[in-house]
């Protein structure tokens, strides 16, 4: 043996973030004088220096060396017990190494960074946050939440509960805010909440200095127990523009219920009981002047013919042919026929009403009727008069009106002639095989005056 080191301290104590020293002596047992080269090895080597680190005796010298600790607060420097050895290693005879060993044990610390995002959230009854938490201690920990509100007008809940962090390790719980009650109208209210993060059965803050620097945005420092601040602005259901909207709309109902729609009621009223008046006057019949002895009855002059769907003021009466007398006042009659006429493809054919003998026929409106949509041609005729002819496939429904009567004396017909080129097709979907028309006849049936 060339050295014979000796540690001062079987064993030692020390708390990462602190420092601790010990003493090593080596003395030289040879002959000569020997260079010491002193080196640290095992888990404690990263952050434990020897001073000095090299040393030169004189045989039968010692000298003694210190021995410095310092490891630093983190989570990469385990809790627990761990061996130092310093390795004394002469350079003259580098096979008689010797190793000097002792047990450090390093304290266990607790420290966590915890942050809530958002800080801030919005909504009509609940909301939503993170909550992140990292173990910076040197143990294994478990992590626990407790939420608190001022009032009790939020519920909490978290998913999951408590986490288990080995040191280093990160993780998140979700964290879920309810208001017990909706806001029905009115301004947003504001409940400001706290969650404060522990370690499971801490009661205190964590143990030791708490590390100095700018934290990240959101966490909390650890001397204050990990408490993060929230707050969850809770937003009226229906907001005060929508009130106000519905106030402007039952006010305008209101207005209409109470003014504007008596006012339309007793317009429209009024309209119709002039537009009955005005057609109850159109199909008042013209009197018909009685000839005298010195002035014979005149003959039938030209017949008026309307407008589709109008009424016209023009045309005299009087009919074709030679009618035997006028008609008796008082004796009028309203009468209504009608037409019947079908033929097949490409044929035509007549369909006629006479006037009975001693009668006259005063006609006020006619009604064509394609109601099959047929293709061809119509022709109207009173007596030999012929009041219109129109293509089939112009209309489904032609009416014509007059003031002024036209006149058919006894004896002579109301026709209506239909030439078919192509029959239509009704309501029922399937063509038809016939052209079918309808002319419906309308005014006054008088008696002659002989």
């Amino acid at each position: 043996m060339t050295a014979s080191p000796e540690l001062g301290l079987p064993a030692l104590t020390v708390s990462p973030g602190d420092a601790a020293s010990m003493t090593l002596t080596v003395r030289n047992e040879t002959d000569i004088v020997e260079a010491y080269s002193l080196e640290v090895v095992g888990e404690c080597a990263p952050w434990t220096t020897v001073e000095p680190a090299r040393l030169s005796l004189y045989p039968g010298t010692s000298e003694t060396v210190t021995i410095r600790l310092a490891p630093p607060r983190s989570h990469e420097v385990r809790a627990g017990e761990f061996p130092l050895g310093i390795r004394v290693l002469p350079a003259e005879r580098p096979e008689l190494v010797t190793v000097p060993e002792t047990t450090v044990t390093v304290t266990p610390f607790r420290e966590l960074r915890t942050a809530l995002a958002p800080r801030r959230r919005r909504g009509w009854l609940r909301a939503r946050y993170r909550t992140s938490v990292r173990n910076l201690g040197n143990t294994a920990t478990v992590v626990t939440f407790s939420p608190a509100q001022p009032g009790e007008e939020l519920r909490f809940g978290f998913a999951p509960e408590k986490l288990r962090l080995e040191p280093g390790e990160s993780a998140e719980t979700r964290l879920k805010v309810r208001a017990r009650k909706l806001i029905w109208f009115g301004k947003p209210a504001t409940w400001p909440f706290e969650v404060t993060v522990d370690h499971e059965g801490d009661a205190a803050k964590p143990d030791g200095p708490q590390p100095s620097g700018p934290q990240q945005a959101g966490a909390q420092p650890a001397d204050r127990r990990n408490v993060l601040d929230g707050e969850f602005v809770q937003h009226a259901l229906l907001p005060t523009w929508l009130l106000a909207l519905l106030a402007a709309l039952i006010a305008l109902i209101l207005a209409w219920l109470t003014l504007v729609r008596p006012a339309v009621r007793s317009s429209a009223k009024q309209a119709a009981n002039q537009a009955v008046e005005q057609k109850a006057a159109s199909f008042t019949p013209a009197p018909v002047p009685v000839p005298t002895p010195s002035a014979p009855a005149a003959g039938a002059t030209p017949s008026g013919q309307g407008q589709q769907g109008g009424t016209t003021g023009g045309g005299s009466g009087g009919g074709s042919g030679g009618g035997s007398g006028r008609a008796v006042p008082g004796t009028e009659q309203q009468f209504s026929t009608t037409v019947d006429v079908t033929t097949n493809s490409g044929g035509s054919a007549v369909g006629a009403y006479k006037v009975e003998h001693g009668k006259v026929f005063r006609i006020t409106d006619i009604v064509a009727a394609n109601f099959q949509g047929d293709q061809g041609l119509l022709t109207i005729k009173f007596g030999e008069q012929t009041i219109t002819t129109i293509a089939l496939e112009t209309f489904r429904n032609q009416d014509y009106h007059w003031v002024t009567p036209i006149e058919v004396p006894e004896d002579q017909t109301v026709t209506a002639s239909v030439i078919c080129q192509q029959p239509g097709t009704p309501a029922s979907g399937k063509q038809s095989s016939q052209c079918h028309e309808l002319l419906n006849v309308s005014g006054q049936l008088s008696d002659i005056k002989r």
